[in-house]
This record gives C-alpha cells, sequence and structure tokens, in this order.
C-alpha cells in the first residue's frame, strides 16, 4: 500500500513511473492542464462570454425509486446527474462519482450551483455496493456525500492514488483500494474493476495540481464489460484505441459529453459529443450514455448545446441515436445484451 502524502506532495508517496514523476502525475505523450493566465484569460477577456443557463432545468425523470437490484443478464444505469450514475448489474448496486451536494466548490456559498435535484434522492437509493471515485475534482469527489454513504452503506470505494487521503478526510474508516492504471481488483459475483488511463488532471486548490492522480474504471462482469470515464480530453483517440486493445469492446460505455467551450482551453482535458461518439467507435462500444452534462455550469457552452452537437455527430456518423443515449437526471436506459464481437 502507498504511504499518504510526502514532502511536495501532501496526498502520495510512491515510486516514479511512465506517468508520475515523484512529485506529479501527468499525461503520457499528453498536454498539460492551462495555467492560470489561461485561466483570466478565457473568465476576463471578454471575448468569449458563457452562454446563460436557466436557473432551474428540472428533468421530468427525476424522484423515482429504483428496484433494489438487477439479476440475471440485466444491465441498468440510471442517471443521478453530471457524473454520478447508478449501474445495476449482476445484482450489485455500482455508483460513480457521487455528487449528492447543492455545489461542486470548496465553498458552501460560492461556485457551480446545481440546476436540478439529483435523479435519485439519498435515501432512496438501494444499498449500495461499491463505490467508484475517478478523481478529486469537487464535481467528482464530494466529501459530504461520501461521509454520508459511508454512514448509510459502508461500501468500499474504489480510487485513483492518492485520493484515499483526501476521501479519509471525512470518511475515516471507509474501505478503500488505492489503484494505479492498469490495476485489476477483484470484487465479488465475478466482477472485476480495472483501473485504466484517461486524458485529464486533478486539483483541490491551486497548491495540489495533479498531486493525485484521475483514471477511467472499466467494470468487468459476466454480462459484458461497462467502460466509466468521468473526464477525458480526447488525446487523439490514444486511450480508446487502448482499450480496445485490452478489453475487445464493451457493452456500456459511459462517456462524458459537457463542458468542452471554449476548445481552446478545454480540449486537452475534455472531449466534446464529437470525440465522445468517435472515441465509441474506436473502443467498439456497443451503447453508451452520454454525462457530465445539464447539472451544473462549468464552461461557456449552453445547457442542451450537448444535446445538439451529439446528435450531429451520431448522424455524421452513421450511428443510430438509440445507441448513445444523454441521460438526464432520473432517467434510466436498460442496455441490451448485445456486445461487440
Amino acid at each position: 500500500m502507498a504511504k499518504p502524502g510526502r514532502p511536495g506532495n501532501p496526498y502520495y508517496d510512491g515510486p516514479k513511473s511512465d506517468h508520475f514523476n515523484g512529485t506529479r502525475f501527468f499525461n503520457p505523450e499528453g498536454v498539460p492542464p492551462g495555467t492560470l493566465r489561461d485561466f483570466l484569460r478565457w473568465k476576463w477577456s471578454g471575448k468569449e462570454p458563457a452562454a446563460r443557463w436557466p436557473k432551474r432545468y428540472p428533468s421530468r425523470f427525476a424522484g423515482g425509486r429504483p428496484e433494489e437490484r438487477i439479476a440475471g443478464a440485466g444491465l441498468r444505469v440510471t442517471m443521478i446527474g453530471h457524473a454520478s450514475l447508478l449501474i445495476q448489474i449482476a445484482g450489485l448496486n455500482i455508483l460513480t462519482d457521487p455528487v449528492w451536494s447543492e455545489r461542486v466548490s470548496p465553498f458552501s456559498f460560492a461556485g457551480p450551483k446545481r440546476h436540478n435535484p439529483p435523479g435519485i434522492a439519498l435515501d432512496d437509493l438501494p444499498p449500495v455496493d461499491l463505490i467508484l471515485v475517478t478523481h478529486n475534482h469537487y464535481d467528482h469527489l464530494d466529501l459530504a456525500t461520501l461521509k454520508a454513504l459511508e454512514a448509510r452503506h459502508r461500501a468500499p470505494i474504489v480510487t485513483p492514488l492518492g485520493n484515499d487521503t483526501i476521501i479519509r478526510r471525512a470518511a475515516s474508516g471507509a474501505d478503500i483500494t488505492i489503484t494505479d492504471w492498469g490495476d485489476a481488483t477483484a470484487f465479488r459475483d465475478g466482477v472485476t474493476i480495472h483501473t485504466e488511463p484517461c486524458h485529464h488532471w486533478s486539483a483541490r486548490g491551486t497548491r495540489d495540481r495533479r498531486m493525485a492522480l484521475w483514471a477511467a474504471f472499466v467494470i468487468e462482469t459476466p454480462y459484458g464489460k461497462i467502460y466509466h470515464i468521468g473526464d477525458t480530453g480526447f488525446h487523439d483517440g490514444i486511450n480508446y484505441r487502448a482499450a480496445a486493445e485490452k478489453h475487445g469492446g464493451f457493452r456500456l460505455g459511459i462517456l462524458p459529453i459537457g463542458a468542452y467551450e471554449p476548445r481552446w482551453f478545454m480540449k486537452g482535458q475534455h472531449q466534446n459529443p464529437e470525440e465522445a461518439v468517435a472515441g465509441m467507435k474506436l473502443a467498439n462500444i456497443a451503447h453508451a450514455v452520454g454525462h457530465h452534462w445539464g447539472t451544473f455550469q462549468l464552461t461557456n457552452e449552453a445547457v442542451e448545446d450537448p444535446l445538439r452537437a451529439l446528435d450531429t455527430a451520431l448522424g455524421r456518423e452513421g450511428v443510430e441515436p438509440a445507441r448513445f443515449r444523454p441521460l438526464r437526471p432520473g432517467e434510466a436506459l436498460d442496455v441490451p445484451e448485445e456486445v461487440p464481437e
């Protein structure tokens, strides 16, 4: 087990690797995140104003109570909001990047605020068996939610290197498995969690950039594989090709489609819908769910721009819209058993 913290890195103390220089993690052959100067240019130049979202963007699907378990070969995924989803397969209930807080920010009074409530109320969740946390940005790692889930469900957590140190600040007794890119974590009932690369970064403040690892997860089950990416830049499709080569293909891909404008600032870290469709094809994904849109306004595009851009990309690539669904909070999708050959 890696030791938490070291001089210069409060989260992780481990050996150098092809994506860790001894202090910071990085994307091999990738691009670093924008600088503070870039951020200020985006926010304060006035040349690229953000679209105005409606104060409330409700979902007609919200407020339902999911089934306690999905048995057999069934696979149901329900959108909670942003990158928080409930995956039900092989009799298990798996949460990704759970966030129930009103804001995704270090402050309770400022920062991106919800435009719709969670699609499933916290008290209406079925028993949670496993939690996957992809990285430490506030819209993916929410300490208040993880603390509440620990009290209610005591579900084990799988997360990349360094993020355990942050999670234990709120859930000191949590059962956390810490993983690196390429690791495989056997769970139960024939389910294995693979930790895979994605092109992103991490930070909780101004002095800890890239000091905890970010990752995608592949959920391998007896009924097909699920590829979940919390955040990623397209990175010339490198990671999508590698995922297909390693895993063969996927019954379901859960892919981000929002927070992508302006492209000069976001391209390296957040793919757009066109790139998500390209990734779906490169990774041999039979069905996809689009997330990371419509709940928190993080970037410049209008609230429904991802829907229009996704529809255009699917038409251009000849992909049936039913194969790539941008889910709204509370909306559930039963994924066919079809898997790529």
